[in-house]
């Protein structure tokens, strides 16, 4: 729930792109063939009709309770259909392995150099306009295991 919360607020990629390989007509406008049409991710995934209170940091939007009140197109961090993401699975494993490890060993804490509220980039993919800068405390335990 926490890694697929922190993909909404913060997708890899800005948007998704696929380009039509027909005419096709949808709500009574032709899209021709060739055209290269964009999907803002990161838009669509702070629509306040899609996500009630989009700016804030809800995991349980993606309990097992909520799943039936998201729809399945308005969370697109690795794209959707045949055409997703090849590397989503090992993605996800990654992060939550990463994830674990790190927070087995240490807390989180900002400092005076953290800047609050996080300040995004406008490059391709979602990154910080700043690096983020935060304080890693050892967790108290007899040995470190990574």
């Amino acid at each position: 729930m926490v890694v697929n919360e922190s993909m909404r607020l913060f997708p890899i990629a800005s948007r998704l792109e696929r380009m039509t390989k027909a005419s096709v007509e949808v709500n009574g406008v032709t899209v021709p063939k060739g055209v290269v049409i964009v999907v803002p991710i990161y838009t669509l995934h702070r629509d306040p009709a899609l996500w009630p209170e989009p700016e804030a940091f809800k995991p349980e939007r993606f309990s097992k309770e909520n799943k039936d009140n998201v729809d399945p197109y308005a969370f697109l961090p690795f794209g959707a259909g045949p055409r997703n993401c090849i590397g989503m699975r090992f993605a996800l494993l990654a992060m939550k392995l990463a994830l674990v490890m790190v927070l087995q060993n240490f807390s989180f804490v900002p400092c005076k150099e953290t800047q609050i509220p996080l300040e995004l980039g406008v490059e391709g993919f979602v990154t910080p306009a700043v690096p983020i800068k935060l304080k890693l405390e050892p967790r108290a335990t007899d040995s470190f295991s990574i």
